[in-house]
């Protein structure tokens, strides 16, 4: 008889209600290995010295403006375990949007982590943390329904995942890269919609220093 597992029947999107993540605007996005492994480099003296994995997570990134014709990529920084970005969606144009109703409100794009759920994955889970900068857990294997044409965030930061994942397994087999658990990525990923110019320096900055600032990181693992 199989065990009962009741993450099963208890799963919910908690992606934001009504949001459309296809259209314009700016996401914070952190993205961790799994068992926050350190396979990109390590921090020397506060500066993050990435090593050849590090160095193709970094450039898979620029990447997503070549893949994605209303991508554009800002701020980035790969650590040891996990890599941090500002994605913006620049909108298509008007005539390649498919407007569909959007009924969401303020309250339903709020920035604070939503009230008692928390991601589920098939990998351990982030235990006893809060989201930086509350960022939303997403779960990046949830369906999407209702999004307009145009690159939803889902997708960006889907096929970023797998870029990544399969030049790592080459790399594994053919230059004797360092081997990941099961997976390179762990399941979800977490974002932060950045509304106004305040909020974009202080996430910039917050990526910029986080070398700095490796010691008392909440991934820091050795």
């Amino acid at each position: 008889m199989n065990k009962y597992n009741p993450n099963i029947h208890h799963r919910r999107s908690i992606r934001l209600k009504g949001y459309d993540y296809s259209k314009a605007g700016l996401y914070f996005i952190t993205i961790c290995i799994q068992n926050r492994k350190c396979l990109f480099g390590n921090v020397i003296n506060g500066e993050m010295v990435l090593n050849d994995a590090g160095e193709m997570v970094k450039k898979w990134y620029y990447e997503l403006q070549n893949k994605f014709q209303d991508i554009k990529c800002h701020e980035m920084i790969v650590m040891p375990n996990h890599f941090h970005c500002v994605i913006e969606n620049i909108g298509l144009p008007s005539s390649d949007i498919q407007v569909g109703p959007d009924t969401a409100t303020d309250t339903e794009f709020g920035e604070q982590p939503i009230s008692g759920e928390q991601p589920i994955l098939d990998e351990q889970p982030i235990l006893d943390e809060q989201p930086i900068l509350d960022e939303k857990p997403i779960l990046d294997e949830q369906p999407i329904l209702d999004e307009h044409v145009g690159s939803s965030l889902h997708r960006v930061v889907q096929w970023f995942k797998t870029m990544t994942t399969n030049e790592y397994i080459r790399a594994v087999k053919n230059l004797g890269w360092k081997p990941f658990d099961g997976k390179l990525w762990q399941r979800n990923y977490y974002e932060h919609i950045i509304r106004d110019e305040k909020s974009y320096h202080i996430i910039a900055n917050y990526i910029k220093n986080n070398p700095a600032k490796w010691q008392v990181d909440k991934f820091f693992n050795r």
